[in-house]
């Protein structure tokens, strides 16, 4: 947990250094690739994954050191060619991975916060999954196990094969000339994340795009054809937490509604949007169908509000930067309670940016939570030394945040109670 931290602590400054650039470069070049509220809620995703990930909230059918002990045909040496070869095995295995996450009902649960943002930038590619809880795909690395390449080699490359797909999610960089036909670049992965017909389904691959030339799901970019982003059943919110169980939850109410036993099995195992005949019947969802008409997400919020999101991504996104260069002074209880913070944090002001009354419960969850800590770890596990006054500050914070989402909920409550109120006088 600790090593994890750490690296952690180096990436995050980095990824967001280079969505800041992406933002500065996309203004010099006169492009819009980011929508305010877009942008933060791709952010809180990011930290939702990083604390599932702190948490260990992971369940390993078999481990990959289980598999090494048991199917090994060789004993290897850590070497560089093994390195090297560790990592296209890794990226094969990822191509399977990921095409099977798109391709199987139950298993696009997993990966529907990836592409659920409606833009196509840096900061979409930090909306990472919470909700692949357990680890299914163990047996695409059963390969890797049989020739013997050690944990440790794993342990490396894992995370660098995970870093290397961030740069792509960009639409500042056009066709890149013959590494076009090697790597995964920004064009391949613009078709990836579109919805268009011609696009859906297209360029698994990670780094090597050769893997969707071999298997048939290679699509190149057409600019004739201009890429639309998201998901054909919008998600039509910012809420990282809902977005990562809409799916599966829409999958156990048609489970729970079909009559027959046979679909109530099977609808997990289907291709992605098949839904038992009697339900879809009775319980239609909308999709959507002419992806150039559709109108993105974009609920009419004060410019106020955008501003105050913004400063409750920095300031959560500033404490859990606290809290990994702090972890090993943290005690697990105390990164237990820590986390829980940080966690009802994003799900409150998100929820405030859907202009949900359900952020009122929620900041005041998490205002219990902070209270716990302070009243465990009076000095919110030594803050103060590192930032003068730092507790005290936080305090204020939590009593200004309170005060906003009032606020801000009360305001909608007033403007929708009027709008209704002038839709009765125009009809009566």
């Amino acid at each position: 947990m600790e090593t994890y931290a750490q690296v952690l602590s180096y990436a995050i400054p980095g990824f967001v250094g280079l969505i800041v650039i992406e933002y500065i470069a996309s203004l010099l070049m006169g492009k819009s690739v980011a929508n305010t509220m877009d942008t933060i809620s791709s952010l809180s995703s990011g930290m939702t994954n990083t604390l599932k990930e702190i948490l260990g909230l992971a369940i390993v059918i078999v481990s990959y050191g289980w598999m090494v002990d048991h199917f090994a045909l060789f004993s290897v040496q850590s070497e560089i060619s093994l390195y090297i070869v560790c990592f296209v095995l890794v990226d094969f295995a990822s191509y399977w991975s990921h095409r099977f996450n798109h391709e199987i009902n139950v298993m696009w649960n997993r990966h529907i916060i990836h592409h659920s943002s409606e833009e196509f930038n840096l900061s979409c590619a930090l909306r990472q999954s919470i909700s692949g809880i357990v680890s299914v795909y163990f047996f695409l690395y059963i390969p890797l196990a049989v020739i013997g390449i050690p944990g440790n080699i794993i342990a490396v490359v894992a995370p660098l094969h995970l870093f290397a797909q961030f740069w792509y999610h960009t639409r500042l960089i056009n066709k890149m000339g013959f590494l076009e036909h090697i790597i995964v670049t920004p064009s391949h992965h613009r078709v990836h994340h579109a919805i268009n017909p011609e696009y859906i389904d297209k360029n698994y691959a990670a780094i090597f795009i050769i893997w969707d030339k071999m298997f048939g799901t290679f699509q190149e970019e057409s600019s004739d054809i201009p890429a639309v982003y998201g998901v054909k059943k919008p998600v039509l919110t910012w809420n990282p937490f809902l977005i990562n169980f809409q799916h599966i939850t829409s999958l156990a109410k048609d489970a729970w509604r079909t009559k027959k036993i046979s679909d109530k099995v099977k609808l997990w195992f289907m291709p992605t949007g098949w839904r038992p005949k009697d339900v879809a019947l009775q319980y239609p969802i909308e999709v959507i169908e002419d992806v150039y008409a559709y109108a993105k997400y974009s609920p009419d919020v004060p410019n106020g509000l955008k501003l105050w999101s913004g400063v409750q991504l920095v300031v959560i996104n500033g404490l859990m930067y606290f809290m990994l260069i702090q972890i090993a002074n943290i005690d697990a209880s105390g990164i237990l309670l820590y986390s829980a913070f940080l966690g009802s944090s994003i799900f409150a002001y998100t929820s405030l940016m859907d202009m949900d009354k359900i952020a009122i419960p929620a900041e005041l969850i998490k205002l219990g939570l902070a209270f716990l800590i302070f009243q465990q770890y009076a000095n919110w596990f030594k803050l103060s030394d590192m930032l003068p006054f730092g507790s005290y500050m936080l305090i204020g914070y939590l009593a200004i945040s309170l005060f906003m989402t009032l606020y801000f909920v009360r305001r909608d409550s007033q403007i929708t109670t009027r709008e209704k109120a002038s839709t009765l006088s125009t009809t009566s």
